[in-house]
């Protein structure tokens, strides 16, 4: 008969641990908040466009021109970033437009010097005459969700990748007037 009434204690008690392990205490900071999208890009070295193009110009001691128009679609964000490695071979100025609402709207400026270059003769590529009278290559075929317009001009090589997923609204023709626009 004993063990008949200790079953409603362990229950009472089993009951009380539940009840605990469930209601437990959370410690947290009532200020604790994501990370914003400005403070996650900072973390990893992007700044503002101009201060980075500044370390960019002071490193390499020229002048570098970017061009003054982007694709048509719309970017919540855009940052800068000098990435000095490894001495001049992976020096780049890496240039970014994204949305944190739209994330297919990405465009990115990489500018190397052109002793340095990325040679892409190994992608299908078409050849589209910028108003300089240089060449630049289209490349769509790199199977990474990126088109590229490639192109040369005052001893930098210039990338410009565009999301694939809005290659319908960022044409090569329109990468090559963002392109021209250097020269605005």
């Amino acid at each position: 008969m004993k063990l008949d009434k200790s079953k409603p204690l362990l229950l009472v008690l089993f009951g009380i641990l539940f009840c605990g392990l469930y209601y437990g205490t959370v410690n947290a900071k009532p200020n604790d908040t994501p990370q914003s999208f400005e403070e996650l890009f900072t973390e990893v070295g992007y700044k503002s466009v101009a201060d980075a193009l500044d370390d960019f110009e002071h490193h390499f001691n020229q002048e570098l021109k970017l061009p003054t128009r982007v694709p048509p679609i719309s970017f919540t964000h855009y940052f800068g970033r000098f990435s000095n490695l490894d001495g001049e071979i992976n020096d780049t100025l890496e240039v970014k437009f994204i949305s944190d609402q739209l994330p297919d709207n990405h465009f990115k400026i990489d500018v190397r010097p052109i002793q340095h270059k990325i040679t892409f003769e190994k992608y299908k590529s078409k050849i589209y005459k910028l108003k300089n009278g240089t060449n630049a290559k289209y490349i769509d075929d790199l199977k990474v969700g990126f088109n590229l317009l490639v192109f040369e001009r005052d001893n930098w090589q210039y990338m410009f990748s565009i999301d694939a997923d809005v290659s319908d609204k960022v044409t090569p023709e329109i990468l090559v007037q963002i392109a021209n626009s250097i020269d605005f």
